[in-house]
């Protein structure tokens, strides 16, 4: 090319000067970039590895500590339900060889009402075997007696560490061989935790301890690619889970490398890099660690850097070829379509070329004015495609029911039939029905206000239920302002932010009014909480603008989880410019929040 480039120009002549002097001034510059960005790539791909690992770890052990929180649950249900502990410390003080026929019988009924009680509790998590051991040698499980005899427990080495816990310490009692003959062939390993049953003295009458099969935390490694290892070691860095059986309970083989303080999360053994990464599981002192070979860490990520610098590459000699070109063609209409080219940057995407010549520099032109064309026609698909996005991001989030919260009502209806006999479940249950019917139905996208008032209505009843404290929840609506249609789920999560953060979940006064004031409908929902300070509320009104884009917020502890910045987001995609939304607050005074649709008229 650049030989043909000498034929055509004289070596002296202006143009071959101006070639010359351009591939000098871009071959360099781009020599030296491609080396500094290979140079720099390097750390990046290190970083992105980690972060990926990071993720795995996070993900796994998001995982690993649910099942860990499900054994602490079936600890403490035990050790916090008083009518359980009763009979408990009722039996810790009987001597079976006293006991009458008619305490038999009795003996007989709470034996099973406890076994009944711990079998309930793990239903809703991952299986585990529990197991209360009296002082006396009584025990009570949720498995057969041939399957393990529970008073093996009293010979553990570990056992006589409980005599030094309180409260809600316990103690994690690392991979064991399992005990459970049931369960020896398939699962050769368990994790258990314990904690002691003490009285109002302090003086221990039992002990709890829950067991897992520690295959159930290794279903965290089963998708792990290729040679990358993941495993669950202790504080020693003694192996506690791993996919190889014969590896549980030997030592982590890199201790002293990564205890160094030059560490720098690599790896050298066999004369190869690994990639090293950790996350604590809880407040145990374990942690999963994962050790993944760094050739295969960085495979994809490498893959794409090279894909860019082979893009980098064909744009730079794509780029050479055309400036070379248009070095040798350079004509004044080139001046006035730069001129038009400064005019779109500036935002105007009307303008046009209008260059008529048939040569290289009027297709330019044709094609210029066609790049605007589609370029205006694909910002047109664009944002019929943004819309079409968002409203089905609304239905889908309308659709969505908070796992967490589904799991805190129900539990509570079983506690309370279980424990009370409780009539008032019957009301949970229909109030519940109703919500989960109007938020599965899709086909209802707007509702009656009155429709929407009795959603929150039973919200704030179902609330009221879980709370220990009741909330006041006080209607004021006119006739006329209950038949006006509105987007459904728009006051619950104002209610649900009174209740959980207005409130604290404590006794309190919410409001909703609602009226028409000639042809505008105003809605105002007001509580005497805590309020907001003057930053957190400045923080909220900025969101709140047409500006700060869809926001979806995630709160655990309610029933929905579409924030008041989408609530704002829907009002406004349905009024248009005819809806605002204001907010007060002041500290220790309660937050107001009005809605309003002013249609004038």
């Amino acid at each position: 090319m650049w030989s043909q480039i000498q034929k055509k120009l004289p070596p002296h002549s202006f143009r071959y000067k101006v070639i010359l002097t351009s591939i000098i001034c871009i071959v360099i510059p781009a020599i030296i970039t491609l080396f500094i960005n290979n140079y720099l790539t390097k750390d990046a791909m290190k970083e992105q590895a980690m972060s990926n690992a990071n993720r795995e770890l996070k993900l796994a052990g998001e995982y690993v500590n649910k099942i860990f929180e499900d054994m602490l649950y079936a600890a403490n249900f035990v050790q916090l339900d008083s009518e359980l502990n009763t009979i408990l410390k009722k039996n810790a003080q009987i001597d079976d060889t006293s006991i009458e026929q008619q305490e038999v019988y009795e003996s007989f009924v709470e034996y099973s009402k406890v076994s009944k009680t711990i079998e309930n509790v793990t239903l809703l998590g991952e299986k585990s075997y529990v197991t209360i051991l009296l002082k006396n040698g009584k025990h009570y499980t949720n498995y057969p007696v041939s399957d393990y005899n529970p008073e093996k427990l009293f010979s553990e080495p570990w056992f006589k560490e409980l005599d030094g816990v309180f409260g809600y310490e316990a103690i994690w009692i690392g991979s064991q061989p399992t005990v459970f003959k049931s369960e020896q062939k398939r699962n050769p390993y368990q994790i258990s935790v314990a904690r002691t049953l003490r009285d109002s003295n302090l003086k221990i009458y039992g002990y709890v301890i829950v067991t897992i099969m520690e295959n159930k935390v290794k279903q965290a490694f089963e998708s792990m690619p290729g040679k990358e290892e993941m495993m669950l070691v202790d504080s020693s860095y003694k192996i506690l889970s791993h996919r190889k059986n014969e590896k549980i309970g030997e030592s982590f083989p890199y201790i002293k490398e990564i205890q160094d303080p030059n560490f720098t999360n690599i790896i050298t053994a066999q004369k190869e890099n690994y990639l090293y990464a950790d996350h604590q599981i809880m407040n145990m002192g374990w942690k999963l660690v994962s050790i993944n070979p760094y050739k295969q860490a960085i495979f994809k990520i490498n893959s794409i850097f090279q894909k860019v610098f082979l893009v980098q590459l064909i744009s730079f000699v794509i780029f050479f070829l055309l400036l070379a070109y248009i070095l040798q063609t350079i004509t004044k209409p080139l001046v006035h379509l730069s001129n038009v080219a400064e005019t779109v940057q500036s935002g105007n995407l009307k303008v046009r070329s209008n260059v008529q010549n048939k040569d290289e520099i009027g297709k330019l032109s044709n094609s210029f004015n066609l790049m605007l064309d589609r370029i205006n026609e694909m910002i047109r698909e664009i944002t019929e495609t943004q819309i079409r996005k968002r409203k089905a991001e609304l239905s889908m989030l309308q659709a969505q029911i908070n796992p967490h919260f589904l799991f805190n009502v129900l539990n509570s209806i079983r506690m309370k039939v279980m424990k009370k006999g409780d009539y008032e479940s019957a009301e949970m249950i229909s109030s519940l029905s109703k919500l989960l019917r109007m938020t599965i139905d899709q086909d209802k996208g707007m509702i009656t206000f009155k429709d929407e008032v009795g959603i929150v209505t039973d919200y704030v009843r179902l609330m009221n239920m879980r709370q220990r404290e009741e909330v006041q929840f006080k209607v004021n609506v006119s006739d006329t302002a209950y038949l006006e249609t509105i987007p459904r789920f728009i006051l619950q999560p104002i209610i649900e932010n009174s209740i959980i953060h207005g409130l604290n979940q404590s006794a309190g006064k919410i409001t909703v009014e609602a009226f028409l004031k000639r042809n505008d409908f105003f809605i105002i929902i007001e509580d005497n909480g805590e309020g907001m300070s003057e930053q957190t509320l400045l923080n909220l009104r900025a969101r709140l603008t047409r500006n700060a884009g869809f926001s979806n917020v995630q709160n655990k502890m309610g029933f929905s989880s579409i924030g008041i910045t989408n609530v704002y987001e829907r009002m406004c995609m349905t009024f248009g410019d005819a809806f605002n939304m204001e907010v007060y607050s002041e500290v220790g005074k309660g937050t107001k929040v009005i809605l309003s649709v002013l249609r004038g008229g």
